[in-house]
């Protein structure tokens, strides 16, 4: 529908439908108000449209938006009326189009079209024509004649609206009028005006220009009125103007002119134009009526900010004029208010409204949720959205957009996903205020991933972005540092025809800043100004600031100079900027011009131009300033004093701060405080820190130090001397006292918590600054150390929730952020969640480095699945990651510490095939390695390879050499080592001085050992716990008491934490030197020193007392411990029983075993291993089932069932008693296996002693690979086993070895390595024991040349020996049918030999004393009487020899001898305890000249 006014009277004219001329007054009124609902539905919708988000468009309006021009000859002034002179006047006749039309687009409500139009029309005209008035207008019913007419002018409107708006654009109106000739009135051609100026405002000028050129055609005010509301709806002020100032002298008091051309000057809030359009109506003769307020109204509120009481102030005008306020005026403040964001001037409003019984309608409902929603109280705006709904109205798209920013505002996602659902349901779609509203919400809290998601959904919907969707999106890009993105959305926004806004902008300009592009950053600044858009104080703050961290300073000088001349004031944080800049160029000069400016354009005094100027870092310029505020009387700025008297005192300008701190006390005595926090600075400052902190637990007490200056000066001081604690509780004071630290001081404190191990307290600290707006530098160093101290502690969990809160502020985390987190994962072992990290960098960037690659395998590291490291290794590769050295090095490293030297090696190949050097630190990984596994060619080759490569071995070294060397017990080559130290001018340490110590220890040269420690103190060393253990179990050994004690005593009185080992030790050497008082005293020693005896001590001076023949002071021991009442077990009873068993007395053994018995004692493990091991080594058979019954009637039964019964059927038994066995402590089913075997061999019950020995394979008792026959892998290790044990691992070994022998596989190695250890096993050689066996075989092993304790073959030999000899006809393990009479076995000085063989055994050894193995093994086999002829033979043969080489010519003699000495070096191997080990080994003499060249080349 439209109005129009006639003849003075009021007409409602339908748009399409007939009226009833009947129809009724207060239906007109019911209608006026629809309409004025849906216009103001429309305008609220556009002030809605400029909320948050879209205040970024408010300043620059009419400034900075061209969007159309419009030229045309005859509506230009000086064309159509050259005599008015109005080019003077209005000198362009160029118009531009509103910001708002150009970049709102109206949402459409449920109303049909005809509504919306006739919504559109009434908000143009209706405040206008709506007065009280209207409401006593009465509606003549129409006649059918009427109707009629009615529908003839709308088709006439229609049909000529059409043929204009479809007109091109070399076409012209005046063609439309002149070839259709439609009978029209002078109203029609207003509508149509008015409807071709809805969609093209030039066409409705352009008609209206035409149609005063017609002679048919008379110009009325309706006209006027309705091409100035055209205009003014499009902003066009200069044109209205123009035909207001030609129409004015005609209209005389038309009402409805006036009004119009008073709206024009409103919509662009021209105040002052409306006032003055006011009066003249007065002027005119013409009373204001409430249109004319509103209209006023409107101007005001638009022309200036809605202060406090300004609503509250036009409605008592509006009441002073006698008129009401109606529903526009108090829509108009409402509006106004929620634009300002004023909700208390907009409750005043409603108040009112409600008093003066003015029902609200939509657009005030709608106005009140958008300022509820702009104040941040969404509860209180969703209760009136809920009270519209009760009240009738049907919510619109404006509505549902208010509340929608009311929740975005607030951050609530989910209502605001539930209001865009239910708004979407209602059938409204979201359109670009809604996306706007979400995309803002999302940018403000970080979530960058959404907004650009919902601005992809914006464009696809077919919505078009505006200037505040760009900026949103610019500004949250530049803040995520993704310049390149945000650059492209800026390309975008023009290739989209939107023009920027000064915001738009400055966003863009902002994130240049930020990641420091000054190039980019310029060219947006001067493509800014380019556009016409001028730049506010921001964009010229933040140009200054880049220019000036570049280093530009002419160029900042010149904006500078700009920034004034353009009207702005530089203020405080600005001038702040410049300073630092200009001192470090030494411009003084331009400082001094820049005071002025303070002075003049800022107006401050000299006390606040010297708190910038300090704050600039012009210290001394800040000093002049403040001396001159001191002597005009100024209060003084305690920090800016402070922090002047602490620049002069780094400075060393101590005379100066003197001075000033002189003219303080001068002119404020009275301000002891400050006067002393001065001191305290410059005591700092002179690095006087204890007496700094003297002063200021004297001077002050808690809560009187208040200056941050001070206290940044005694904590700095505190952290460049690593007191960490006393800055820690500086700051805590600062704290309480209610001093807020500064910016540089919260991330010193952030790095002290965390070398400190708080980083709890840094964390929280570092939140304190961000939750009061402190910006740290590089805050991501901090998080990352934050970080990294939470990784080293193994709180992992903390580190991982830091990361998240980061990603959640965040769209992009720092390569660092993530390193730290991986490294935080390595720590604790964590490769799963480490590895997690690492994918999530792949996919979202940044891309892993070397840092990330180490932490990951790191973790593996730590969690040591070593094995997968060349599985992850691999798929690194095959995501085209380089490996780099380092990631090689951390490998290296890690299988040398789990001393895995073959893939230690492997690696190192591989490392230098790939180009890659090794550096001083493999080589100490490398060499200590290969000296722990004791290969000593492989060492002597690294070195070699380190002097190739211009490298010296260090201290390091040289100090595993000598481990090596000791280890080994060469000890003649340690003497060397250590003379290479001195010639390489380094000084031995104390892992030096130790290992040459525990050398001589071994050596058994303990007088040297101790000599070596006292040069040791006498350089400031202090020997390890160790080496005096070493040097008191040597002198024991060489029965050198008395040294030992001195020792010992020494340890003792130089306040040495001793161990129950060292005692032990000593007990050890009073049990061999027989002093048993002192073995007692000892006791009490360790009482003394706080080390209570336990059951384990007692037990080993029982053994002690066992193993030198003395069970009964071992009872004596037991009884003791019964008597004082201690708590035993078996472990001392066995003690003792094994004691009197081993003595021979298996009485005393037995009647020991009853009375453990008898005490509730149960025999378990340890009582049984006695007992089996005392009948394995028993003469007779008798002896053995007497100590195994003796078993059986304390419950345990098993192993003379072994001797007696089948023992197949005891299999199953035997296999459970294992796995009862196989948990229990102390090695239970090692030793009870190794006794048990030995027990079935010695009584020849050999194939049950073979299941047995397998059973213990099976259940890993034994390892697997004791002994093993593979593909050119055969060998075999019985170390730790016992001697039947190991005999039975030998048979079946050469068994397998000869059938692989007779198949032809596996194959064999070029030599065969069987190791036997040099250890003892219950005063058994294992070694003498094998030996015996193997050379009385007449077998190819012989003992290694260079490592003791092993026996090799050579393949070759084996494999014919095993094919060839007759001991190996039949190697099958059987049982004897019956037990033996006595034992076969029998064991002298330390070797378990067959019985038959030690009558041989005994003649060879002692008449030949060293015998190879070939003749032992050819001697053993002759009949008695025919060895002893042929020893004889031997040692009578050499005796001639002998004499006849002396008795020649002494030159041949030792010619000969000489070259005996260039073939062979015999060398004997003497081993304690037993003869068998006095064999003859050969070692070409070559291999002692290459040793010895070796010693002479270093």
């Amino acid at each position: 529908m439209s109005l129009s006014v006639s003849t003075g009277l009021l007409t409602l004219t339908p748009s399409s439908t007939p009226t009833p001329s009947s129809f009724s007054i207060s239906k007109r009124h019911t209608l006026n108000i629809t309409a004025s609902s849906s216009s103001n539905s429309s305008s609220t919708q556009q002030d809605t449209t400029n909320s948050s988000p879209q205040q970024l468009n408010n300043n620059n309006d009419n400034k900075t938006v061209t969007v159309a021009k419009f030229t045309y000859s005859r509506a230009s002034p000086s064309i159509r009326w050259p005599n008015s002179k109005l080019t003077d006047m209005y000198p362009s006749t160029e118009t531009q189009l509103s910001q708002n039309d150009v970049f709102v687009k109206k949402t459409p409500t449920l109303e049909t079209p005809d509504e919306t139009h006739k919504g559109e029309e009434e908000k143009e005209t209706g405040e206008n024509f709506i007065g009280n008035r209207s409401r006593k207008m009465k509606v003549k019913r129409m006649n059918n004649l009427a109707l009629k007419k009615e529908r003839d002018w709308r088709e006439r409107v229609k049909f000529l609206t059409d043929r204009i708006l479809g007109l091109k654009s070399d076409e012209l109106v005046s063609d439309v009028l002149a070839q259709h000739r439609v009978v029209m009135r002078p109203s029609d051609f207003c509508f149509v005006v008015k409807s071709v100026g809805q969609t093209r405002w030039q066409l409705a000028l352009e008609l209206y220009e035409c149609l005063n050129m017609q002679q048919w055609y008379a110009p009325n005010a309706k006209m006027v009125a309705t091409i100035l509301a055209v205009l003014g709806k499009a902003n066009q002020e200069a044109i209205a103007v123009e035909i207001f100032a030609k129409a004015e002298p005609n209209i005389e008091d038309n009402v409805q002119v006036y009004n119009a051309m008073m709206g024009v000057y409103a919509r662009n809030g021209n105040f002052d134009k409306v006032i003055e359009m006011f009066d003249l109506m007065r002027d005119r003769g013409c009373e204001p009526d409430i249109v004319r307020f509103n209209t006023l109204i409107n101007a005001k509120v638009k022309s200036c900010a809605m202060v406090s009481g300004l609503a509250m102030q036009l409605l008592d005008e509006v009441g002073k004029f006698g008129l009401r306020p109606d529903i526009i005026t108090y829509n108009t403040l409402i509006s106004a208010c929620s634009r300002e964001s004023n909700l208390k001037e907009a409750v005043c409003v409603y108040s009112d409204m409600e008093r003066n019984h003015c029902q609200p309608d939509l657009w005030t409902y709608n106005a009140m949720i958008s300022v509820y929603g702009r104040c941040g109280i969404a509860l209180k705006a969703e209760r009136l959205f809920e009270e519209l709904k009760s009240k009738g109205f049907s919510p619109d798209a404006v509505t549902y957009n208010s509340l929608l920013y009311a929740f975005s505002k607030e951050g609530n996602t989910e209502k605001v996903r539930d209001i865009c659902h239910e708004m979407v349901q209602m059938g409204f779609g979201k359109d670009e205020m809604t996306y706007n509203t979400i995309i803002h919400m999302h940018g403000k809290h970080g979530r960058l991933d959404e907004a650009l998601q919902l601005y992809r959904d914006m464009k696809s919907s077919k919505r078009t972005p505006d200037a505040v969707t760009y900026t949103v999106l610019i500004d949250l890009l530049g803040k995520a540092s993704k310049i390149e993105e945000a650059a492209k959305v800026m390309s975008e926004m023009l290739n989209a025809g939107v023009k920027p806004t000064l915001h738009t902008y400055s966003a863009l300009i902002c994130a240049y800043a930020k990641v420091g592009k000054r190039v980019e950053a310029e060219e947006t600044f001067n493509r800014m100004r380019q556009s016409g858009i001028k730049a506010d104080h921001l964009a010229y703050s933040v140009m200054l600031d880049i220019f000036l961290r570049f280093n530009e300073i002419k160029k900042a000088m010149v904006l500078y100079q700009e920034m004034i001349q353009e009207g702005f004031t530089p203020d405080n944080g600005l001038y702040e900027v410049m300073l630092p800049a200009l001192v470090r160029e030494n411009m003084g000069d331009v400082v001094e011009r820049i005071v002025q400016d303070m002075e003049k354009l800022s107006g401050m005094n000299p006390r606040d131009i010297s708190s910038v100027l300090v704050k600039g870092g012009c210290y001394d310029h800040g000093a002049k300033m403040l001396k001159v505020a001191i002597n005009n009387g100024y209060e003084l700025d305690r920090e800016i004093f402070l922090s002047i008297i602490s620049s002069y005192s780094s400075s060393g300008k101590y005379s100066e701060a003197r001075e000033l701190l002189e003219l303080f006390i001068e002119h404020t005595p009275e301000d002891s405080q400050t006067i002393a926090e001065a001191h305290i600075i410059i005591l700092c400052k002179a690095v006087k820190l204890d007496a700094a902190l003297e002063e200021y637990r004297s001077r002050g007490e808690l809560g009187t130090f208040r200056s941050c200056t001070m206290y940044e000066t005694l904590i700095q001081e505190c952290v460049q001397s690593e007191q960490f604690d006393i800055a820690s509780q500086l700051f805590s004071d600062m704290r309480f006292n209610g001093v807020e630290p500064s910016e540089c001081l919260y991330q010193s404190m952030v790095s002290v918590y965390c070398r400190i191990g708080f980083p709890e307290t840094a964390q929280h600290l570092l939140f304190h600054a961000e939750q009061n707006d402190i910006i740290l530098d590089n805050v991501t160093f901090h998080i990352t150390d934050i970080i990294e101290t939470y990784g080293k502690l193994k709180m992992w969990q903390n580190a991982e929730s830091i990361v998240e809160n980061l990603r959640q502020k965040c769209s992009k985390v720092n390569r660092t952020v993530w390193n730290a987190l991986i490294n935080a994962y390595a720590i604790s072992g964590c490769y799963e969640r480490a590895r997690a990290i690492f994918n999530t960098m792949m996919r979202g960037g940044p891309s892993p480095n070397v840092e990330s690659v180490n932490g990951l395998l790191q973790a593996l590291i730590v969690d040591g699945r070593l094995n997968e490291l060349y599985v992850v290794i691999q798929e690194l590769q095959d995501m085209d990651f380089k490996i780099s050295k380092s990631s090689i090095l951390l490998m290296l490293e890690a299988f040398a510490q789990a001393g895995n030297l073959f893939e230690v090696q492997k690696v190192y190949n591989g490392m230098k095939a790939a180009g890659y050097f090794p550096n001083m630190h493999l080589y100490r990984i490398m060499i200590g390695l290969l000296c722990r596994f004791k290969r000593v060619r492989d060492v002597r080759v690294m070195l070699s390879e380190m002097q190739e490569a211009g490298l010296k071995p260090d201290l390091q070294i040289y100090n595993s050499i000598l481990k090596l060397y000791s280890s080994i017990k060469e000890f003649q080559n340690m003497g060397v080592i250590y003379q290479m130290i001195q010639d390489a001018g380094l000084s031995p340490d104390e892992e030096t001085y130790n290992t040459l110590i525990i050398m001589y220890c071994r050596d058994h040269r303990p007088e040297e050992g101790l000599s070596l420690m006292h040069k040791m103190k006498s350089l400031g060393l202090e020997p390890k716990r160790d080496s005096y253990r070493s040097l008191i179990a040597a002198f024991s050994k060489q029965q050198l008491y008395d040294q030992a004690e001195e020792l010992f005593e020494e340890l003792r009185s130089n306040g040495y934490k001793l161990d129950r080992s060292f005692f032990h030790l000593m007990m050890k050497m009073y049990r061999t030197s027989g002093d048993h008082q002192k073995a007692e005293n000892l006791v009490a020693i360790m009482r003394e020193a706080g080390i209570e005896p336990t059951t384990a001590t007692m037990h080993l001076l029982m053994v002690s007392y066992g193993t030198s023949g003395h069970p009964e002071e071992a009872d004596k021991v037991l009884q003791n411990l019964r008597t004082m009442g201690a708590v035993l077990d078996t472990l001392p009873y066995s003690s003792v029983i094994d004691a009197y068993l081993k003595k021979g007395d298996a009485k005393a053994g037995i009647e020991k075993l009853r009375e453990m018995k008898e005490a509730a004692i149960e025999p378990d493990h340890r009582i049984w291993t006695c007992f089996i091991r005392a009948a394995s080594l028993s003469e007779g058979v008798n002896d053995a089932i007497n100590l195994l019954n003796a078993l059986q009637g304390v419950g345990f039964d098993l192993p003379i069932r072994l001797l007696r019964e089948k023992s197949e059927l005891l299999v199953s038994e035997v296999d459970q008693c294992l796995e009862k066995l196989e948990h229990v402590e102390d090695n239970a089913a090692f030793n009870f296996v190794n006794v048990l075997v030995d027990l079935l061999w010695a009584f020849e019950l050999r194939a049950t002693a073979s299941w047995v020995f397998q059973l213990a394979i099976k259940r890993t008792i034994y390892r697997h690979d004791v002994f093993r026959v593979a593909q050119n892998d055969w060998g075999a290790d019985f170390r730790k086993l016992s001697a039947g044990s190991a005999l039975v691992g030998l048979t079946l070994w050469l068994d397998n070895m000869q059938d692989a022998s007779l198949q032809g596989y596996p194959e064999s190695p070029k030599s065969v390595v069987l190791i036997t250890g040099t250890a003892e096993y219950n005063m058994v050689s294992l070694d003498s024991t094998l030996k015996a066996c193997l050379w009385e075989m007449g077998s190819p092993f012989l003992p290694c040349k260079t490592r003791h304790g092993v026996l090799v073959a050579k393949a070759h030999s084996l494999r014919m020996w095993l094919k060839d000899s007759s001991f190996c006809l039949d190697l099958e393990l059987k049982d004897s049918p019956n037990l033996p009479e006595l034992n076969s076995m029998q064991l002298i000085n330390g070797c378990f030999i067959r019985r038959g063989l030690v009558p041989a055994f005994n003649e060879i050894t002692e008449k030949l004393k060293v015998v190879s193995p070939k003749k032992f093994s050819r001697l053993a086999l002759l009949p008695d009487d025919k060895r002893s002829k042929v020893m004889q033979a031997d040692i009578d043969g050499r005796k001639e020899k002998l004499e006849k080489l002396k008795n020649s010519d002494p030159r041949r003699f030792t010619k000969i001898k000489k070259i005996k000495k260039k073939k062979f070096i015999r060398e004997a191997m003497v081993y304690q305890g037993n003869s068998i080990g006095k064999q003859r080994t050969f070692k070409p003499i070559a291999a002692d000249k290459s040793i010895e060249r070796d010693k002479n080349d270093r």
